[in-house]
């Protein structure tokens, strides 16, 4: 018999160790799931050296650290639920009294089990009532759709700043691209001025201002082409590179990158964004926790079942069952401070979620009047300053070589089409950044529980 006792207790507690360190198990392989990103490999990018924005894409939602990070918080928010829906567990207690009376034997014998020690055996259960349970589970749901929809978020996020800095890395290629364009046009012009000064047509004093300014687009040249080093390796950064050295190539073009903005629908505008969605799901969360305090001010009762073996001195043994109840009398605490504190996150929370969905809605405002204004000013770079600078820029070119333009007139046709070709590669530039933050201020999700 005491060998079944013992056997019994032991199962007890070997139950109760797995069953508290389950939730810390599940923590530890949340977190650690997010220091293992699969490395960026440089035959990403070996084929060919170049890559296309929407391979840029895959790359940064397989291995961004920052959306790997938020996709370990989905991971977090579930082990919390599996939390939520455990009961209590158990409490097991042994106690023995009388030892060391000098008359502890009895008429079944001296054995340890025959002495008159009063020894009680008992299990105690604590039972929640008044919605405890379903109030921490609804929380611990709302907590799941929270972070699965933050983890959207972040994604949505990912994307535009993928795009961005995809689109910023085509500008600096394009503005390195148009000043060593201007300054080989300027060495041509400083050919042409050495044989007319030889001709003498031409003052020492003017072909050293042209060789002068065809040095200073070099080296604006070089300037922007350590630019567009850099952006490449912004735009790594996103990719997850651990070691970036932007030594790509852009496979898509400004061109390309100008689409047609994003339809609204304005059915689903701010209520189905991924950040509204998050912000509605705290102040839901917070809803539940303070119907969770509110609950805690009522008594939980613990019930108890044990035995009690107690030998008397003379007698046969006395074996008693022990039935009991209790709980804590709420005298003092009514644990005011816990929902007031309660109360004021969800105030904080119903602010935030308002906040939000203004914001949606100023980010839908702010892009579509970017892009209106962008595309406009592309549209009349492309179709009038651009092609008017180059046909300027040809004809005073053509008249200096022959004699009848002065330098004045040369360098000044020659910078405004090259800040002509700037203009129209920022305009490119600037159009396909507010496609980008339109499609992301007008993004929707049908279902937030799928990350």
């Amino acid at each position: 018999m005491r060998n079944s006792s013992a056997r019994v207790q032991c199962g007890v507690l070997i139950r109760l160790f797995f069953q508290r360190t389950i939730f810390a198990r599940l923590l530890i392989a949340a977190t650690f799931s997010v220091f293992q990103p699969q490395v960026l490999a440089q035959n990403d990018f070996a084929a060919t050296n170049t890559i296309s924005l929407a391979d840029a894409k895959r790359i940064a939602f397989e291995r961004n650290w920052d959306l790997l990070a938020a996709k370990s918080g989905i991971d977090a928010a579930q082990a919390q639920l599996l939390v939520a829906k455990d009961f209590p567990n158990p409490t097991a207690s042994l106690s023995t009294a009388k030892i060391g009376d000098r008359e502890s034997g009895s008429t079944m014998g001296n054995g340890l089990w025959e002495r008159n020690y009063d020894s009680i055996t008992a299990v105690s259960q604590l039972i929640e009532i008044g919605g405890k349970r379903r109030d921490r589970q609804v929380s611990a749901r709302a907590g799941v759709v929270g972070a699965r929809a933050r983890f959207l978020d972040a994604r949505r996020s990912l994307e535009q700043g993928v795009t961005k800095a995809y689109v910023s890395a085509l500008l600096a290629d394009e503005n390195a691209r148009s000043l060593n364009e201007s300054t080989g046009m300027f060495h041509h012009e400083v050919e042409i001025a050495q044989a007319r000064l030889k001709a003498g047509d031409i003052s020492d004093s003017d072909e050293k201002q042209i060789e002068n300014n065809a040095d200073i687009f070099d080296l604006q040249a070089k300037s922007a082409e350590a630019a567009a080093v850099q952006a490449r390796i912004a735009v790594e950064i996103l990719l997850g590179v651990e070691k970036p050295k932007g030594n790509w190539t852009p496979a898509d073009t400004l061109e390309q990158m100008v689409a047609v903005a994003p339809q609204i629908d304005e059915a689903q505008t701010n209520g189905a964004r991924p950040d509204v969605l998050a912000a509605e799901a705290d102040l839901n969360e917070s809803k539940s926790d303070l119907k969770l305090q509110k609950a805690m001010r009522i008594p939980d009762p613990t019930f108890t079942i044990g035995a009690e073996h107690n030998p008397p001195g003379g007698g046969p043994p006395v074996d008693t069952l022990l039935v009991g109840v209790s709980f804590p009398l709420p005298l003092w605490n009514w644990n005011r401070g816990e929902i007031k504190s309660a109360q004021t996150t969800v105030d904080k929370n119903e602010l935030a979620f308002a906040k939000v969905r203004a914001q949606a809605a100023a980010d839908i405002a702010n892009a579509q009047s970017e892009f209106h204004e962008a595309s406009a000013r592309l549209e009349r770079y492309q179709n009038q300053i651009l092609p008017k600078s180059q046909k300027v820029r040809e004809s005073v070119a053509f008249a200096y070589e022959k004699g009848g333009a002065s330098l004045v007139n040369l360098l000044e046709a020659e910078r405004a089409d090259n800040d002509a070709r700037l203009a129209t590669a920022q305009a490119l530039s600037d159009t396909a950044s507010a496609v980008a933050d339109l499609k992301a201020a007008t993004e929707v999700i049908n279902d937030p529980t799928i990350p």
